[in-house]
């Protein structure tokens, strides 16, 4: 594992001398615009493996994006090189078609410690619910980014992170959002605390994603990448590009449906994703991912 390889993947030139704000943010939007949020693995009979090494040769080495558990795990390793104090944290990540929360963790985002202060890196969470920059762990406060505003809120010790949202044009509206996801102001994303984890503990997580018959990954093959001014996602065989805040608190919202003859090319055009196995697209929950 060689982190100037890491580089070289998230086309990233800058410095990294100095383990600072500025550094990590920079460092950050690349790997966000280079590394999809991605489960293909799981819908080309592929095991996702909770292995660092396994983790870098698939994202640095075959140029594979990852879910929370190898982006974030890759990304620990990459700012604890730097000289970045890192922790493992946990989240529950929330369901907005059951308005609730599960039982169990089944997120991994990183908490780093700077100058005094705390900041969350999570480059595992994709759609246009990923944060493009760390935000500072700070309880009522709108953090602007490029995607909306994000905010955490701190009840009791559990941290609640949240994104105003912004109103959507829908070019082809036969595709567009239930009424319900269009109505709403404010998305919950998930909730934490800040009970440091070992990377051990999300064992069971990691092999529950993907195998449980009703689980978002099993049920939703999903495939998305920050782009400079917005995100693409392939959820199914559906493609969806949003360029954000592209007129005052609106996104500009693409959607078209890819044939499976298509599927290949578009991995390759879209996302940079060239897979060694037969992939099959699989769509079958009602969850909204956006």
């Amino acid at each position: 594992m060689d982190i100037q390889e890491y580089f070289a993947r998230i086309s990233y030139q800058g410095s990294h001398n100095k383990p600072d704000l500025a550094t990590i943010s920079d460092i950050f939007q690349h790997h966000i615009q280079a590394v999809p949020f991605e489960n293909l693995s799981i819908h080309c009979g592929e095991r996702i493996e909770l292995d660092l090494e396994a983790t870098y040769n698939k994202i640095v080495r075959k140029k594979r994006g990852g879910w929370c558990m190898e982006n974030n795990y890759l990304l620990s390793w990459v700012l604890k090189t730097l000289g970045y104090d890192v922790t493992f944290l946990g989240a529950k990540v929330y369901v907005s078609e059951l308005d609730a929360y599960p039982d169990e963790i089944d997120h991994l985002l990183l908490r780093v410690e700077l100058d005094g202060k705390s900041y969350i890196v999570d480059g595992g969470f994709g759609m246009a619910y990923q944060l493009w920059q760390p935000m500072e762990l700070i309880s009522g406060t709108d953090q602007p980014q490029t995607p909306g505003v994000f905010r955490f809120q701190e009840e009791s010790g559990t941290w609640y992170l949240e994104k105003v949202k912004r109103k959507q044009c829908v070019l082809n509206q036969s595709t567009s959002p239930s009424q319900n996801v269009e109505n709403e102001v404010c998305r919950r994303v998930y909730l934490f605390t800040l009970q440091p984890r070992d990377i051990e503990e999300f064992r069971g997580c990691n092999a529950h994603l993907q195998t449980a018959p009703d689980s978002l990954f099993v049920t939703k093959s999903i495939c998305s990448l920050q782009t400079a001014d917005g995100i693409r996602a392939l959820v199914g065989w559906k493609l969806t590009e949003m360029k954000y805040n592209y007129r005052d608190n609106m996104d500009l919202v693409e959607i078209r449906i890819i044939a499976d003859e298509e599927m290949e090319k578009t991995l390759k055009e879209k996302f940079n994703i060239t897979l060694d196995k037969k992939f099959v697209p699989v769509n079958t929950s009602r969850w909204s991912l956006f």
